[in-house]
């Protein structure tokens, strides 16, 4: 072999890179396939990369993407005896997980793709990243439909990074409870009591019902809820209805709410409206031994005291007067400073029909029995003398 040739094989080896499985390589395009693009490694053989190692993507049209000429990163699989396998996507999913891995440790704030649902929760991507988002971490507030996420971008903060176990875990709900308590804060701090405000009722319970003020909740007790009487939150609100009520106190920020505005007080007119004489009609609300007490309007109740009830006897009012029942009565006393309006129905024409009670009924009945058969047996006698 002459000097010339053993000079040009030195050269050509000096231009041949040594490589290895795991090893990152840069590369020039030689030519594009649908399927697959050969690279200029500066190795004895092309690398090769197929389609499912450029792209997740099945869609995905290589032609469309890359062209010759192009210099890309990829990373060696597989050595074989007339190509080298390559990688393009692995090596973004490196470096994508490798940013990852920083903003978890960072607690830094991701923008995320949403590729796919599932029923556990969203597949989302960061780059060439994938990261799981449970459906327990999607919101702040139960979602049993996650379809609408799907193609959207939303915010997560990573919670979990295991890459190793296919474990990095998004967290959307945290950022929406620390944004809403930032807002609910800053909301807070603008409230003050006897403000006016509207809310969107979030929740009903027994004692009342909680209002969504727009960041933070309030409580109207069902003693808050109307100046008449209310038996049931449930009977008044149902989720999501609309209200107006005013703050009546912030303490340890807990806010108490109240729908029984001041102006609308049916005893701010009552003197005008009630005074002793006047013929009033109203409905049974309840009733006790010693009287009944009649619902003149939502919020204003009279005591018909069971003395009043009838010119005749009345042992109890629940005798002659039944819970609903409207009645008409007379105003015969009105204390304004006390809050107290009497009735009475002596005057009127006795049109209550008191219910006998069973045992005198019974009693009665065995009474005229006994005196019947006495006076049958006085009449008797006569004649059996006589005989």
């Amino acid at each position: 072999m002459s000097e010339e040739m053993i000079f040009n094989d030195e050269m050509i080896d000096e231009t041949i890179k040594s490589i290895r499985t795991g090893e990152i390589v840069e590369g020039t395009v030689l030519y594009v396939k649908p399927d697959s693009i050969a690279l200029n490694i500066h190795y004895k053989y092309d690398g090769i990369i197929t389609k499912d190692e450029y792209s997740n993507d099945p869609d995905v049209d290589l032609t469309a993407v890359v062209n010759a000429g192009d210099v890309l990163e990829a990373k060696v699989l597989k050595i074989q005896d007339n190509e080298v396998q390559l990688s393009y996507k692995r090596i973004n999913e490196e470096r994508a997980n490798k940013r990852v891995e920083e903003a978890f440790e960072n607690k830094e704030v991701l923008t995320v793709k949403v590729e796919k649902i599932t029923t556990g929760g969203l597949i989302t991507t960061f780059e060439d990243a994938s990261i799981f988002v449970p459906a327990s971490l999607v919101s702040d507030t139960f979602e049993k439909n996650l379809d609408k996420y799907l193609g959207q971008e939303i915010e997560v903060v990573i919670t979990e990074f295991n890459p190793r176990k296919r474990r990095v875990i998004g967290n959307r709900r945290k950022l929406l409870q620390a944004t809403r308590a930032e807002r609910a804060k800053e909301l807070l701090e603008s409230l003050q009591a006897d403000d006016i405000v509207e809310g969107e009722v979030k929740s009903v319970t027994a004692f009342g019902a909680f209002i969504d003020l727009g960041g933070v909740d309030g409580l109207l007790h069902i003693s808050e809820m109307s100046w008449g009487r209310v038996d049931s939150p449930k009977s008044m609100f149902k989720v999501g209805d609309k209200i107006r009520v005013y703050i009546k106190s912030i303490e340890d920020g807990k806010i108490a709410l109240s729908a029984k505005f001041p102006e609308e007080n049916p005893w701010k007119i009552a003197e005008t409206k009630y005074q002793p004489g006047t013929i009033v009609t109203g409905k049974v609300a309840r009733m006790t031994d010693f009287g009944a007490f009649i619902e003149l309007e939502p919020g204003l109740d009279a005591l018909l005291h069971v003395s009043q009830i009838s010119k005749k006897h009345v042992k109890k009012p629940s005798d002659v007067l039944k819970q609903g029942q409207i009645i008409d009565a007379k105003v015969v006393d009105f204390k304004e400073e006390e809050k107290k309006i009497s009735l009475s129905r002596r005057d009127f024409e006795d049109d209550l029909v008191p219910d006998e009670p069973a045992e005198e009924a019974a009693a009665e009945a065995v009474e005229t029995a006994e005196t019947v058969e006495a006076v049958e047996a006085v009449e008797a006698a006569p004649e059996t003398a006589a005989e």
